[in-house]
């Protein structure tokens, strides 16, 4: 298909290109707890992931994110889901969540934070970023066989989050 077919019409919203992912390894989730001086999410627990460069497809990007950011190679990964962030603004995030499985345990920390490897079932002990306790379990039951998940999460006049999975 030619440029020229694409029809694009800078008018409309548009998003940034982002992805989440996390890995498994038993019982336990890899997290990455945000370092100081990353805003409001600052010491946060949080997937691993950021931007798709220019030229870069999802799963490339979160393979390299998750190769700079932890020093880890997952075995496999999978697209689990993908989630719209309306930001009230332009431009607004398209987050692709993967979710794999690695067996490597020798870990190395990044400016962005440090990798840490969480029970399941201790996630209410730790300070998650406020979408985790809903996004991860859904991105996991998809990994697991259910079918992968759209999603948008959109913020009130207060800027609280409300997130929104289709049927």
């Amino acid at each position: 298909m030619s440029i020229t077919g694409q029809r694009l019409q800078w008018q409309r919203y548009t998003l940034v290109p982002r992805t989440l992912s996390f890995l498994l390894r038993g019982d336990e989730v890899l997290l990455l707890r945000l370092s100081e001086g990353r805003g409001a999410w600052s010491g946060y627990f949080n997937g691993v992931g950021g931007h798709i460069e220019q030229g870069e497809d999802p799963l490339s990007a979160a393979r390299r994110e998750i190769r700079e950011e932890t020093g880890l190679t997952p075995e496999c990964l999978i697209l689990s889901g993908v989630v719209i962030v309306d930001t009230g603004e332009r431009p607004g995030i398209g987050l692709y969540v993967f979710v794999g499985e690695t067996k490597r345990e020798e870990l190395q920390s990044s400016p962005e934070g440090s990798p840490t490897w969480i029970s399941l079932n201790d996630m209410n002990e730790v300070l998650l970023v406020e979408d985790l306790p809903i996004l991860l379990p859904k991105a996991i039951s998809s990994y697991r066989g259910s079918a992968p998940f759209s999603a948008i999460y959109t913020y009130n006049h207060a800027g609280e989050l409300a997130i929104k999975f289709a049927e």
